[in-house]
């Protein structure tokens, strides 16, 4: 099967400016395939606003990411393949979706066992409402 990230960026995308919020993206700015303004990228992330109103010619495609946008003043194309995105949520309230980082940006095979976490240490889930 295909990656559903896409899919559910879309989907989120579409919940959060249906609601008058703004979608903001969590980026890997390390991730190969990234073209994004470096002079803004912290501890190798970016965060990106993707509202209606801030970008141009936003496309949500089912592998690549892409937009216009302005930064600083200067107007920049950018290009986000979809494994680099590590999140997706408003900007006020901080809803949304968070995904897991993929070493290589292409999807776990369902046939490999998963990594386990060290001993010692519990996997901790954070209800969001």
């Amino acid at each position: 099967m295909t990656s559903n990230r896409p899919y559910l960026i879309r989907a989120i995308w579409q919940w959060i400016s249906d609601n008058g919020m703004t979608p903001h993206l969590l980026v890997n700015a390390d991730a190969q395939g990234v073209e994004i303004p470096r002079q803004f990228v912290e501890d190798g992330r970016i965060v990106l606003n993707v509202s209606a109103s801030a970008v141009r010619d936003l496309e949500l495609g089912n592998d690549y990411i892409s937009f216009g946008a302005r930064f600083s003043g200067s107007p920049m194309n950018v290009l986000l393949p979809v494994p680099a995105v590590l999140g997706i949520y408003s900007k006020e309230n901080g809803q949304g979706m968070l995904f897991p980082e993929e070493e290589d940006g292409t999807p776990p095979d369902d046939n490999e066992p998963e990594d386990t976490p060290p001993s010692g240490v519990r996997p901790s889930l954070k209800v969001v409402k």
